[in-house]
C-alpha cells in the first residue's frame, strides 16, 4: 500500500521499463505489454505548453466548475484518471485536504511535471503511472472519480473499456464526473479541439454517443448536465453513478 492508503503501482514515477519513440506524436510505452498513448498536448514537444494554453482559454475555470459539482467529504477517497499534468487533481486538494486523491496517467512525461505541481502547493498526492482501461485499484475503492478533457484522447476500441474499468473502481453510491469536448455532432467542430487533436478522435464525443457508452459499461443514470463555453470552443459535462444493484453483500 501506497501513502494514502493506496494501492502502489509498480514503476510509478521512476521511468523503469518505459521505451519512448518521439519519431511520432505518439509515445510507445513498455508496461506489461507494448501499449500508446497520445499526450495530453498532442505532441510530446508541445507538453511544456499545455498548461498555459488551457488556462488561457478556460480549461482552469472548466475544471473548476467540475470539482463544483460533487459534494467531496472528509476521509472519501478520490481518482483522476488521465490526470495528466495535475491540474484537477492538484486542485481537488487543495480545496478538500481531508479527501485522499490519486491520479492515473500513461505519460510519465506529465506525471513528472504533476508531482512537481502538487509539491509547489505543498499537498499531498498518489501518481500513478498506468491506463484507464486498466486501472490497478480494488473494486469498489473510490467514493469519486474525476476525468477532465481525457476521453476524446481514447480510440474508440479503448473508450468503453475505460468507462468499464471507471465504474468498477467507483463505490456504490458513489459517482463519475466527466469533462470533455462536445462532440462534431453536438455543434461545429470547436477550434481548440481542432488545433489539439484530430477529428477523428472527436468522433465518438457526440452527445448521444457518450450516453450510449456509459449506459453499456453499466453505470446508473448517466446524463449530459451541463455545457461551458470556453474561448474557443464548447465543453461538456456527463455525471453517472454506480447503484447498488448487483453487488454481493
Amino acid at each position: 500500500m501506497g501513502k494514502a492508503g493506496f494501492p502502489t503501482v509498480p514503476g510509478s514515477f521512476t521511468g523503469q521499463g518505459f521505451k519512448r519513440n518521439d519519431k511520432s506524436t505518439e509515445v510507445e510505452t513498455m508496461m506489461e505489454s507494448s501499449r500508446t498513448y497520445l499526450p495530453a498536448a498532442g505532441h510530446d514537444w508541445s507538453l511544456p505548453l499545455y498548461d498555459p494554453i488551457v488556462k488561457l482559454l478556460g480549461g482552469d475555470a472548466a475544471r473548476k466548475a467540475l470539482l463544483e459539482q460533487a459534494s467531496l467529504r472528509l476521509g472519501q477517497r478520490v481518482l483522476d484518471v488521465g490526470c495528466g499534468t495535475g491540474t484537477l487533481a492538484t486542485l481537488i486538494k487543495r480545496l478538500h485536504p481531508g479527501v485522499e486523491v490519486v491520479g492515473l496517467d500513461p505519460d510519465p512525461k506529465a506525471l513528472a511535471r504533476a508531482k512537481r505541481k502538487a509539491a509547489r502547493a505543498a499537498v499531498s498526492i498518489q501518481f500513478d503511472q498506468g491506463f484507464g482501461d486498466e486501472l490497478p485499484y480494488p473494486e469498489a475503492w473510490f467514493d469519486c472519480v474525476f476525468s477532465s478533457f481525457m476521453f476524446h484522447h481514447l480510440p474508440p476500441d479503448e473508450k468503453g473499456k475505460t468507462l468499464r474499468a471507471v465504474r468498477r473502481v467507483v463505490k456504490p453510491g458513489g459517482e463519475f464526473y466527466m469533462l470533455d469536448f462536445e462532440g462534431p455532432e453536438d455543434r461545429a467542430h470547436d477550434f481548440l479541439a481542432h488545433l489539439l487533436h484530430s477529428s477523428d478522435r472527436m468522433k465518438d464525443n457526440s452527445e448521444g454517443r457518450v450516453l450510449s457508452l456509459m449506459k453499456q459499461a453499466g453505470f446508473a443514470d448517466p446524463k449530459k448536465v451541463g455545457r461551458r463555453r470556453m474561448l474557443l470552443g464548447g465543453v461538456a459535462y456527463y455525471r453517472a453513478g454506480r447503484s447498488w444493484q448487483g453487488v454481493s453483500a
